[in-house]
């Protein structure tokens, strides 16, 4: 009988995976910086991949928002405008307050003592007005619900977008964008309600934590 062929794209899958992967690790810890061009050639010799899964990968965080290109132009490191902050802040908001919602049901005593340590984080992070660390911590919380949010479908929605919506909230000033003195409330709240194990109070919660539009009330 004929002997079936290996699929093709099967490796070639993988190592696009693999290029994505380092690449969005760079930008989202900064090696890559916002703004800064991206070459086919000096990515081809520090990922020593050929040009193909390069292309396609850098394909993928276009549509992830993390790279900006224009064909026969440039291709660059995105860069985070204030004016899109609002509107990623909400759609997290709307995908995280549902993921909340069908977790907290469901978290076992050692997810919740960890959910409420990192939540103590978030608040610290408002305390020194520190945005960057908000953005980074407040991903990482979420992301903690998500996991243990038993809808798979939601899963996969939340990993793909998350990290192109969380990097549009890296703007100098993040702190006025946001209504930063009102989120302490939000979170403590989110915090009782993930403790008393009550999905609606805790979705509300984390929706009033991502619904901000305006700008920080003038002391």
């Amino acid at each position: 009988m004929p002997v079936p062929a290996t699929p093709p794209t099967a490796e070639r899958q993988l190592l696009r995976d693999t290029v994505r992967i380092r690449i969005r690790d760079a930008i989202i810890d900064g090696t890559l910086e916002p703004g800064e061009r991206l070459h086919d050639d000096e990515l081809i010799a520090w990922l020593q991949v050929s040009r193909t899964p390069i292309r396609e990968a850098l394909g993928d965080l276009v549509r992830a928002g993390l790279v900006e290109m224009a064909p026969n132009r440039y291709t660059k490191v995105a860069m985070p405008k204030a004016d899109e902050a609002v509107e990623a802040v909400q759609t997290l908001g709307v995908l995280f307050g549902g993921a909340v919602r069908l977790a907290v049901p469901h978290l076992s005593a050692a997810v919740t003592r960890e959910i409420v340590r990192m939540i103590d984080v978030c608040l610290s992070d408002l305390d020194r007005e520190d945005g960057p660390a908000l953005n980074t911590h407040a991903v990482a919380l979420f992301s903690t619900y998500v996991h243990h949010c038993g809808n798979p479908a939601l899963v996969k929605v939340c990993t793909d977008v998350t990290d192109g919506l969380a990097y549009k909230l890296r703007v100098p000033d993040i702190v006025q964008v946001l209504q930063w003195e009102s989120m302490a409330d939000s979170f403590v709240a989110l915090r009782e309600a993930t403790q008393a194990g009550d999905p609606l109070a805790a979705e509300l919660a984390a929706e009033q934590l991502h619904a901000l539009p305006g700008r920080r009330p003038v002391a």
